[in-house]
């Protein structure tokens, strides 16, 4: 049996929502890849007392437990003396802590407020673990069964510190047989939808079946035990990949470095030496903000004046108009490939939440022309996010040869 792993979070801004919790989830995850069983999240306040006792209840039940919150140089930052109290050790001023403290004001020109030097204070026999990101250093130490790790609530210093350290010092600590997480990214279907492509697959009792619905796309999980033959592994995926078909833009855990739709595009516009122009409307510039910073992406444009001057027009006259502008902009140098994208139904339409908003997008590369329709609702940030998306896969669906006319509703 795996390791059990609790998360605990600090902090009165947690529990009264002023602060999403998203380093509880994303270590979640990482616990989860490590091979521990996560059983609890747990947000405390401000109050000494909740502290020390949570503490103490954590240590009889948990084999692992990661804090975050409570070690800045505040009077509401009690992590240090909540364990200290709890676990009988008192405070000690950490030299070397304090110089690190001390350096980072200095890197800064900044005179470190003596305030700063209460982060220098850890309990004793707790194990130091060095800030480069930020003053608070963070500690770990084992009490009862438990062995609890203390880091930073600020994100951009927790994630670096965990992964630096703390995760290859935990692999060390435990025995531990991580499960297999394989995720198949799709674009263009709802979870509804999937789960009515995947109705017929006899999944096997001991692999979990999840999805993730996100902003940039939806995400179909199989996790499957330490242990579970390859073969059977990849023959599983293989028939959620075919029943879902071309909505497929990445499988994740297979092997292959995989991200988001815009990464996916990168890698085959690299591959086939390709360049890109885009002329978009309704996701006003979102388009190519997902393409930054690929060389590939060598022009980008919206005009609001051709927003207003194609309203009017029926769909066929839309679908002429998008394939003249596409032609203009392959004239331009270094451009071997444009995607236009123009939207029918109007502003009203755009940001009215309970309107569709009928989106065309075509694809001009060589002398072949490539087109899609797709209706696209909710607000207005939705439907400029999902016609960027929907747009950009069109491309995809080309340069994987998968490329078929769609007309729905998502």
């Amino acid at each position: 049996m795996n390791p059990t792993l609790e998360i605990f979070s600090q902090g009165e801004e947690i529990v009264t929502g002023q602060t999403v919790d998203t380093n509880a989830a994303w270590l979640s995850q990482e616990a989860i890849h490590c091979g521990f069983t996560v059983t609890r999240h747990t947000a405390v306040g401000d109050k000494l007392t909740d502290l020390i006792n949570l503490l103490l209840d954590i240590s009889e039940r948990a084999d692992c437990c990661i804090c975050t919150g409570g070690l800045g140089p505040t009077s509401d930052d009690l992590t240090a003396e909540a364990v200290a109290q709890a676990f009988n050790r008192p405070l000690e001023f950490d030299a070397i802590a304090f110089e690190q403290i001390k350096a980072f004001f200095v890197r800064r020109n900044r005179v470190m407020p003596e305030v700063n030097r209460k982060q220098a204070l850890l309990p004793q026999t707790a194990i130091r673990i060095d800030n480069a990101w930020g003053t608070a250093p963070g500690f770990s130490l084992k009490h009862q069964r438990c062995w609890f790790v203390f880091l930073p609530g600020v994100p951009s210093e927790m994630k670096p510190l965990f992964l630096d350290y703390v995760k290859p010092d935990l692999l060390t600590r435990f025995t531990l047989q991580p499960p297999q997480l394989v995720t198949l990214k799709t674009i263009g279907l709802g979870e509804s939808a999937i789960q009515e492509l995947i109705k017929n697959i006899q999944i096997p009792v001991d692999v979990e079946l999840g999805f993730r619905a996100g902003t940039e796309d939806v995400q179909t999980k199989l996790l499957f035990p330490f242990d579970y033959p390859r073969v059977a592994l990849t023959a599983l995926v293989s028939e959620f990949s075919q029943s879902l078909g071309d909505y497929v833009f990445a499988i994740d855990g297979l092997g292959e470095v995989t991200d988001d739709l815009a990464f996916e595009v990168d890698k085959l516009m690299t591959a086939k030496n390709q360049t890109l122009a885009v002329v978009e409307t309704v996701s006003h510039g979102l388009l190519a903000a997902k393409c930054v910073g690929y060389d590939w992406l060598v022009k980008a444009s919206y005009e609001q004046a051709l927003v207003q001057s194609t309203q009017a027009l029926n769909p066929t006259e839309l679908l002429d108009t998008a394939k003249r502008l596409a032609r203009e902009v392959q004239e331009k140098p270094r451009v071997t490939m444009v995607l236009v994208q123009l939207y029918s139904g109007g502003q009203a339409a755009l940001r009215d939440k309970n309107q569709s908003l009928g989106v065309l997008s075509v694809l001009l590369t060589g002398e072949m022309f490539y087109e899609t329709h797709h209706e696209v609702v909710g607000s207005m940030k939705r439907k400029q996010n999902q016609a960027a998306l929907l747009t950009l896969d069109l491309l995809r669906r080309h340069l994987q040869n998968r490329l078929i006319k769609t007309n729905h509703c998502t």
